[in-house]
């Protein structure tokens, strides 16, 4: 059974996830830590429990959560997964970063492109990868049948939604995404968001105002 770690960073209060398996082979998803100490924190839990990173993966490339991307490939030598499209996003960040008065540079490092196509798996407990746009072009979410849990990024929150006023986002085709790819997902499966507390599909079925329709 795959273990879920989370960690809530930088001012926007992102989730970074670290998924790993009793072999202690780990995914790093979504690294947002913002300063030295949260850097420290993600990097010692990962030595602290012997863990072997084997991936880095993006569920989108808005800046709150790749603050700490740079680092994160330079600290453990991977390559970053994403979709091909969220390049664009990760390119704008430099200048989205002067909007907030701070300096982010371009990322230097190697993007390896994954989508719903991908065949993933973390010691051999398969993961499938769903295609969720709306709140970025490129959002990805990530479900793990066996344990009936999905990473949904921001595509979906306990009671809410991805915004849409961002680059390229659509309200239109973020719900469509989340009839499709998320709510038709058994009810009691976990849903662990890239911001806020983790809920279930039935819950958000039930009382998520976005989708009473």
């Amino acid at each position: 059974m795959l273990t879920l770690q989370q960690f809530t960073f930088n001012p926007f209060q992102e989730n970074t996830y670290v998924l790993y398996a009793p072999d202690k082979t780990a995914w790093l998803i979504d690294p947002g830590c913002f300063t030295h100490t949260e850097e420290s924190h993600l990097k010692n839990f990962i030595l602290e429990n012997h863990l072997v990173l084997e991936k880095i993966i993006l569920t989108h490339a808005h800046i709150d959560h790749v603050f700490g991307l740079q680092w994160a490939c330079d600290t453990f030598s991977l390559p970053v997964h994403m979709h091909k499209v969220e390049k664009e996003v990760l390119e704008r960040n430099t200048d989205h970063a002067r909007m907030y008065g701070f300096q982010f540079p371009s990322f230097e490092g190697e993007i390896i492109e994954i989508d719903e196509t991908t065949s993933l798996q973390l010691a051999e407990v398969p993961v499938e990868v769903r295609y969720v746009p709306g709140h970025s072009p490129g959002s990805l979410a990530f479900y793990i049948p066996s344990q009936h849990m999905i990473l949904s990024g921001d595509a979906l929150f306990r009671r809410s939604i991805g915004r849409t006023d961002l680059y390229k986002g659509d309200y239109d085709q973020l719900i469509h995404s989340i009839y499709t790819q998320l709510l038709t997902l058994p009810e009691t499966t976990l849903v662990y968001s890239g911001h806020g507390e983790p809920t279930t599909i039935g819950e958000e079925k039930q009382f998520n105002p976005f989708l009473q329709q």
